[in-house]
């Protein structure tokens, strides 16, 4: 098992590090995710559910925090003043790496990154066999409000958003039921040996709180949903590409368009519907707000704990 997740860990280094070699203004979003995931299927030698990405490249823009990606015929473009999240995932037999950095080539955005990226080493730094998921959440959110940026000439307190949190990970299940809160006040629930967690942070300019906004690209199978029975012929077929494909894994429409899957969205809609499948919307703070997000994946060895995503960049 530590073998196949450091695998998945090495090609999420070797893919950001080329990513960021060729990020700059001006690229499109969708150019840029399908590039990223070809490399991942590349380096990870893709091979049905054994290995391969573990979830949609998110690629969220400025105040939008998580979960957007392009659909087909998206046109967007990054800008110089964008703050962007790169959230991508890497699985080797099920044993996923969620790890997530941002980028902004604004110099007057550096001090919100580093808000985030120091509140995530915080967490990291925080977890351990035995700690309160709730004393985490209060040492993030101590190190992430200690920061201010100033944006055009305004001044910014970084807040944590409060109902974004990091998340227990097991196997196929990137959210496996324990959350890791990024402020006080959260459950009294303990990390446990053999652990494995997304200690995850944003933090933003806005009101600190996200809402579902925008057109939906991510989806995924329930976990734990069992035999539903469904009517029409072409959900139905929609459900067997998911599961051989898929599984429990998230998805996007994107990933639907390669496989061949085409005239789609009502048989999604029907298995969204029916429970079987729940869509992800973007997740948005405020309109005009930035935020910036950093990610790692750690193991609660019994004796250590790994930090599985560690790279030389952050």
């Amino acid at each position: 098992m530590y073998n196949a997740v450091r695998r998945a860990a090495e090609v999420h280094r070797q893919v950001r590090k080329y990513i960021r070699s060729i990020l700059k203004p001006g690229i499109l979003m969708i150019d840029l995710c399908e590039t990223l995931e070809n490399m991942v299927r590349k380096l990870i030698k893709e091979d049905g559910l054994e290995s391969g990405i573990a979830f949609p490249t998110g690629c969220s823009l400025n105040w939008v925090a998580a979960h957007w990606t392009p659909n087909s015929g998206d046109k967007t473009v990054l800008q110089y003043d964008d703050v962007m999240k790169l959230d991508f995932g890497t699985q080797v037999e099920g044993h996923i790496v969620d790890c997530a950095f941002t980028v902004a080539f604004n110099p007057m955005f550096s001090p919100l990154l580093e808000a985030s990226r120091e509140a995530t080493n915080t967490g990291i730094r925080e977890s351990g066999i035995d700690v309160r998921l709730c004393d985490v959440g209060a040492a993030i959110q101590e190190v992430m409000e200690s920061y201010e940026v100033e944006i055009n000439g305004k001044v910014f307190q970084v807040k944590s958003i409060r109902n974004l949190n990091g998340h227990s990970i097991g196997p196929y299940q990137i959210h496996a039921g324990k959350s890791v809160p990024i402020v006080k006040g959260g459950e009294q629930t303990k990390m446990e040996e053999g652990e494995f967690y997304a200690i995850e942070t944003f933090g933003s300019t806005g009101k600190g709180y996200v809402r579902e906004d925008l057109e939906c690209s991510h989806y995924m199978k329930n976990f734990d949903v069992g035999h539903i029975p469904l009517r029409l012929t072409r959900a139905k077929q929609l459900l067997s590409t998911i599961n051989k494909h898929f599984s429990t894994l998230a998805f996007c429409r994107r990933y639907l368009d390669r496989l061949g899957e085409t005239k789609y969205l009502m048989a999604l809609k029907n298995l969204c519907e029916a429970g079987i499948v729940q869509p992800y919307p973007p997740l948005c703070d405020v309109k005009g707000s930035y935020v910036a997000q950093f990610e790692h994946t750690i193991l609660l060895r019994p004796t250590c704990k790994e930090v599985i995503s560690r790279g030389e960049d952050y």
